[in-house]
């Protein structure tokens, strides 16, 4: 298992009350958070901790830097009731692009010392600044065939466009060649949106980083834009609309929608 460069496409789907789906390319980093430092050194254009053209901070995940990402992780999952198997872990996200970055969703993959992919932890945030960990262990798995899936309570409003009374149900295959990621929000256990990430795999090379971000201008920024730009667009459709449940239900629905996300 090698750090990689994942260049694909997300695309999402909304099946009630009226469909609604869009898709655009994206690429994300796929790091061995024990050699974060080292990876990102790779080129003239990355850094560690530091400004440029793209870079990895440690305050994007669990924290500062006062511990290690692996300890910080382990620190995450002994709250949960979980051990981490011990072999190598590696981080699926967008890197910062020119000092900016938002993540809707990270993914992190624990191997045993014997390379088996073990679990998974999605790391989702909101455009609230909020962040919750859902833990993919055995624990919440269910029967599957060729892919890894689990299910779990939604335990943080994302969209202002679903209830938070519904079931995240998430589908992965192990990271190779190609790499698929895919989420159904269920409530009571009937689907109404997924998400689908599919990327194919690059290696871990300065050329190869260089020309990524040449083909992905102001990657980041991209993201943000399409969140509320699709925020926008189911608001005109007029899907309903769910209150932050820390906020007052008088506040304008044009303020929230803005600072919101979709998902």
């Amino acid at each position: 298992m090698e750090s990689a460069l994942y260049i694909g496409k997300l695309r999402h789907r909304r099946f009630t009350p009226r469909n609604h789906d869009f898709s655009y390319p994206v690429y994300m980093a796929f790091l061995d958070v024990d050699r974060l430092p080292e990876l990102m050194q790779i080129s003239p254009f990355s850094s560690y901790n530091r400004w440029n053209w793209t870079s990895y901070h440690e305050r994007d995940h669990f924290g500062g830097p006062g511990k290690s990402l692996r300890e910080r992780l382990a620190e995450d999952a002994k709250r949960h009731g979980i051990a981490l198997p011990g072999g190598k872990i590696f981080l699926l996200t967008h890197l910062r692009y020119l000092g900016y970055v938002f993540n809707p969703v990270s993914f992190f993959y624990f191997y045993d010392r014997s390379e088996n992919l073990v679990m998974t932890l999605g790391e989702v945030n909101n455009t609230f600044g909020e962040t919750q960990n859902y833990w993919l262990t055995p624990g919440n798995s269910v029967p599957a065939t060729t892919a890894k899936r689990y299910r779990t309570e939604k335990e943080m409003h994302v969209s202002p466009f679903h209830p938070m009374d519904m079931d995240y149900e998430w589908i992965l295959t192990s990271p190779g060649e190609r790499l698929i990621v895919h989420m159904n929000t269920l409530i009571h256990g009937r689907p109404n949106f997924d998400a689908t990430l599919e990327l194919e795999r690059r290696p871990w090379a300065a050329k190869e980083l260089v020309r990524t971000l040449c083909a992905f201008p102001f990657m980041t920024v991209r993201v943000m834009s399409a969140i509320h730009w699709q925020a926008l667009r189911l608001w005109l459709k007029g899907i309903p609309f769910y209150t932050h449940p820390g906020q007052t239900k008088s506040q304008p629905v044009a303020q929230e929608w803005k600072e919101s996300g979709i998902g």
